[in-house]
């Protein structure tokens, strides 16, 4: 049986990764499941400086998920260089960087930070938002889409992700604008805009006031944008948005994500990542499939 997908040259050798910020740098997860199991491991958001943050409270659950406004907290480019490069060079699986920023400039300082590291990915998060044009998300603007896929393809060595956000009108407009600044692969999706409220305290339940939703409320959506982008352009999809285990994973593959990323799952159950390649092989082995290629995309 082949698990193994491809992803802009980097073979993986089953298609489950973890979703950025839901799994720390692999560290924080690894003394309850082995690292050597995923096909990749995908860091939290790397920033050239530390982040503090926003203020708390950061994490709300809601109905089927949970709204979180972390705001990117963490230490840097340096310390991630120093501390959790090696940590996970001792595992065989691939290693992902989530990279973050506020301006064009913020992203290209981690890019050429990581370019001569053993790191085999890029996922660029281009859900921040852009200081300089008053603090709408990179995601949201194709000609800015393109813009930072087209600056970033510049000086990254590694295949470069593009994360997309699905707070927009038409994704597949802004997958076209990412595979046209070049963009090796692209990520979806990221988490949807939403708000909860404490009735008891009569005050938002997150400091933000708004977060990102999360969880199995947003798979359906979720499904369909990569249907739509795995349709809409050549590149490879990686998948994300609510997988809580196998079935839901094979939903993502089957509408077109060669590899799928599992996140919030990782919150109610440290093993759900490893549960998920082992309920793939046993779909697999229930359906008399040998190539797992013959799956993706096989619901038009």
């Amino acid at each position: 049986m082949n698990t193994k997908v491809n992803l802009a040259g980097i073979e993986l050798k089953n298609p489950v990764m973890t979703a950025s910020g839901t799994f720390g740098s692999g560290e924080e997860y690894g003394e309850m499941i082995d690292l050597n199991c995923l096909g990749a491991v995908v860091t939290k958001g790397v920033a050239s400086v530390p982040w503090p943050g926003n203020p708390t409270p950061r994490i709300a659950e809601t109905y089927g998920g949970m709204i979180n406004a972390i705001g990117l907290q963490n230490p840097g480019m340096e310390v991630f260089v120093k501390r959790d490069v090696p940590f996970l060079k001792k595992y065989d699986t691939k290693i992902i960087v989530n990279v973050c920023g506020k301006t064009t400039e913020d992203y290209l300082k981690v890019v050429e930070r990581l370019a001569d590291e053993p790191v085999d990915m890029l996922e660029i998060n281009i859900s921040c938002p852009n200081v300089k044009e008053g603090g709408i998300a990179f995601g949201q603007d194709p000609k800015a889409v393109e813009a930072i896929t087209r600056e970033v393809k510049k000086y990254a060595k590694q295949p470069v992700i593009m994360k997309l956000s699905p707070n927009v009108t038409d994704i597949t407009v802004m997958a076209k604008a990412a595979e046209a600044g070049g963009a090796d692969v692209l990520s979806l999706i990221n988490t949807l805009t939403g708000m909860k409220i404490d009735i008891n305290r009569r005050t938002f339940a997150v400091a933000n006031k708004t977060g990102g939703l999360s969880g199995p409320a947003i798979k359906p959506i979720a499904v369909r944008m990569v249907y739509q982008t795995a349709n809409a352009v050549k590149i490879p999809v990686i998948g994300m948005g609510g997988i809580m285990n196998a079935e839901d994973a094979m939903e993502f593959i089957l509408a077109g994500a060669t590899a799928v990323s599992v996140g919030t799952a990782n919150f109610r159950n440290p093993y759900a990542a490893s549960e998920v390649v082992k309920g793939i092989e046993e779909y697999m082995k229930k359906y008399g499939v040998d190539d797992i290629q013959d799956l993706i995309g096989a619901v038009r």
